[in-house]
């Protein structure tokens, strides 16, 4: 016995030390596989932290210098603290190199602009007054603020009668990330009366209003970054205005333009504004002989709401994965040509809505029936109002909604069946050409989805072998 059982024992200890060193390997691939997801996969929201007014450094004033500068120069600051608020009277173009900060605990704004014509650029920001006082107020023309890292418990940038100024490569943000609610916020870029300005390549959020426009014409806001906010872009009158290829996710509504003709909203993308009750991607309200085309709306309570607007087209925009995919009130007029709706849970609403030309729009919820192959069905698509003046008169209604009751009930119902929005000629199959989400996401997405899976895979093979 004692012959046969000492090598049985030595090879059970050398089992056991080598499931040991076993374990701690395929531990520590997990641990590097998760560490690994949080750092390249999982987007975050930073904060850069600048110095505070208990800082024991020495602050220089930034208004001397400017004083002693002749109008027309050119300072470059160097590393350092600088003191605020700053009044700006003549034209001088003031750069950093991202280590400079301007400290404000007035109850004015950081920085005033009074001069045309003034230039700030690479210089971090920290204002610390809420209110109505801003980080930056210009009321002046063509200033170009470029590259400054703003973070503010009262607004980003004021514009106020200020023309033809460039807005761009700015990081603005609520000075704590979680503080007041956010209609308590101030906006982030706030333009009124101001004609003629560009707003380019910022990244805005947790304020209140992202990008906000009143009276402004013939601005442009472009390929901007905005990201829990109330509105992330929200205009009114401003005519002659162009919205085009920006980003919004997580506001309650990414896009609200308001009392507007002849504005241009192009390929933007507003995705997942769903925590509120009145969430939209896009809301149009009081619009008029305007264009919306390619956006993508994906992923909200609404993708596009349209009230009391006309002569507008609704070209090429991809509505994916929303609550309601698109809703017409008192909208008459307009053109709807080559939208694709995708997998919405209502793909469309429609009251009061007559006179509107919809066309080769593509409905994946719709079975059509296409005799001459010509790739559109020649049965229409009808949106049925029923539910919608239902739930308007009593909102306790939507309790059943899609219920079978409420389905039967709304096939039942073709009262004024000819006044109802329909598609005349809804596409067969989809449009090749209408945009949908990056390659670049997709991509995000599958990376993430694969070494979730890798993960899971060793974790359940190393319980596995805990086990046995």
């Amino acid at each position: 016995m004692a012959t046969f059982g000492s090598p049985i024992d030595g090879s059970a200890t050398r089992m056991t030390i080598d499931m040991k060193y076993y374990r701690r390997y395929i531990l520590h691939i997990v641990v590097f596989l998760i560490l690994f997801n949080v750092a390249f996969i999982t987007p975050v929201f930073s904060i850069k932290t600048f110095a505070s007014s208990s800082s024991k450094e020495p602050m220089i004033s930034l208004q001397e210098i400017i004083d002693q500068s002749s109008p027309g120069a050119s300072i470059v600051l160097e590393s350092g603290t600088y003191q605020g608020p700053v009044i700006m009277n003549k034209k001088l173009s003031i750069r950093g190199d991202g280590s400079v900060t301007l400290l404000n605990n007035s109850q004015e704004s950081a920085i005033a602009i009074h001069s045309n014509g003034v230039t700030l650029q690479g210089i971090n920001i920290q204002h610390n007054t809420d209110g109505e006082s801003s980080a930056i107020e210009v009321t002046a023309d063509e200033v170009t603020l470029d590259n400054l890292n703003i973070h503010t418990r009262g607004y980003g940038i004021k514009l106020r009668d200020a023309n033809r100024g460039i807005i761009q490569n700015n990081d603005i943000k609520w000075f704590i990330p979680k503080g007041a609610e956010a209609g308590k916020r101030g906006n982030g870029i706030d333009l009124y009366n101001s004609h003629d300005n560009q707003i380019e390549y910022n990244e805005i959020s947790y304020l209140r209003d992202g990008i906000y426009l009143e009276k402004s014409r013939n601005t442009v806001v472009n390929e901007n970054k905005l990201f829990h906010l109330r509105y992330g872009i929200h205009c009114m009158y401003v005519d002659g205005s162009h919205v085009t290829n920006n980003e919004g996710e997580y506001n309650i509504t990414g896009a609200m333009v308001m009392g507007v003709t002849n504005v241009v909203v192009s390929g933007n993308s507003f995705l997942k504004q769903s925590e509120n009750v009145h969430a939209q991607g896009i809301l149009l309200y009081d619009v008029h002989k305007s264009s919306i085309e390619r956006n993508i709306v994906e992923g909200n309570r609404v993708g596009i709401y349209m009230e009391g607007s006309s002569e507008n087209q609704l070209r090429d925009n991809a509505v994916l994965r929303n609550f309601i995919g698109i809703q017409l009130k008192g909208a008459e007029g307009n053109q709807f040509h080559s939208n694709a709706f995708i997998a919405n849970v209502i793909e469309a609403e429609a009251i009061d809505s007559k006179d509107n030309e919809m066309k080769g729009n593509y409905w994946d919820s719709f079975q059509g029936l296409d005799l001459n192959q010509d790739g559109t069905s020649d049965i229409p698509y009808v949106i049925n109002p029923f539910y919608q003046n239902l739930i308007s008169r009593n909102s306790a209604y939507q309790l059943f909604f899609q219920s079978p009751g409420m389905t039967f009930l709304s096939d039942m119902f073709t009262s004024d069946r000819e006044h109802w929005s329909a598609d005349s000629s809804p596409l067969m199959k989809l449009n090749a050409t209408t945009p949908m989400e990056t390659a670049e996401k997709d991509g995000t997405v599958m990376v993430t989805g694969w070494m979730l899976l890798f993960v899971s895979i060793i974790i359940i093979i190393y319980m596995g072998v805990l086990r046995s």
